[in-house]
């Protein structure tokens, strides 16, 4: 796996002249995920998704470059808990949008967001943040997109998933800061898609009192390896569709 900032600028214009080639661009947030997993969970996950990505995209013939790592997203559900360090919807679209201007201005054929966090307003800003660009130009690989969100966990699709069964799983997987009293958490059946629905703004409105729901302790870091499989899928089937590729080539 090749990342961008290890890169110098010749090696970076080499690349780029031999086309197609494609930045996978991990977006995430730094927010509680419980008392077991780290403030960072999410950006670990879209790291640890691109990575697996990337050789999937490179045996298709597109030379990958994976970038650094925009850390820091829209976490107003968490307000309230340590830690959850925000930044407004506005100012993340913005920056991505440049972000991704510049790397297509350097010559790169293609760049995929790869977002892990699943909180509406950060959704909907990573998004429009390539509102301005074709698809040929720029995606978003996110599991919140129905396709490739019914090809994950029970424990997702519920919706009582943050920092549960899934995302312990993935950090398990990704050898995350794992606490190891994540095996003793209880259960919670709390659905963050319920809640949402239901027009509750935070975390605790929705009763959730650690930064947790789902079912931590039923975690492994066999069931993560299985989801990266699945979240790369889902990344290399958007880059594949946005460049006219077959997936399963």
């Amino acid at each position: 796996m090749r990342r961008l900032a290890d890169l110098t600028t010749e090696e970076v214009a080499s690349l780029v002249a031999s086309p197609p080639s494609c930045v996978l661009f991990p977006v995430g947030s730094v927010e509680p995920h419980g008392p077991h997993l780290p403030l960072g969970t999410d950006t670990l996950i879209s790291e640890a998704t691109c990575a697996r990505a990337a050789d999937a995209l490179e045996a298709l013939g597109v030379r990958v470059v994976v970038a650094p790592s925009l850390p820091f997203g829209v976490t107003d559900y968490a307000a309230g808990f340590k830690g959850a360090i925000g930044v407004p919807a506005a100012a993340l679209e913005a920056m991505l949008k440049a972000v991704v201007a510049r790397l297509l201005a350097d010559g790169f054929s293609h760049v995929c967001l790869v977002n892990n966090h699943l909180e509406p307003a950060h959704d909907q800003a990573v998004r429009a943040s390539i509102g301005g660009f074709s698809g040929a130009q720029a995606s978003v690989a996110c599991p919140l997109t129905r396709k490739w969100a019914r090809t994950l966990s029970d424990e997702f699709k519920r919706g009582n998933c943050h920092a549960g069964r899934y995302e312990t799983s993935l950090v398990l997987a990704a050898g995350g800061a794992v606490r190891p009293e994540f095996t003793a958490l209880a259960s919670s059946d709390i659905s963050l898609a319920d809640g949402i629905k239901a027009g509750k703004a935070t975390f605790r409105e929705m009763g959730i009192t650690r930064a947790y729901t789902g079912a931590p302790a039923e975690a492994t870091a066999d069931e993560g390896a299985e989801l990266y499989a699945k979240l790369a899928e889902m990344v290399v089937g958007e880059v594949a569709a946005a460049l006219g590729l077959a997936a399963s080539a």
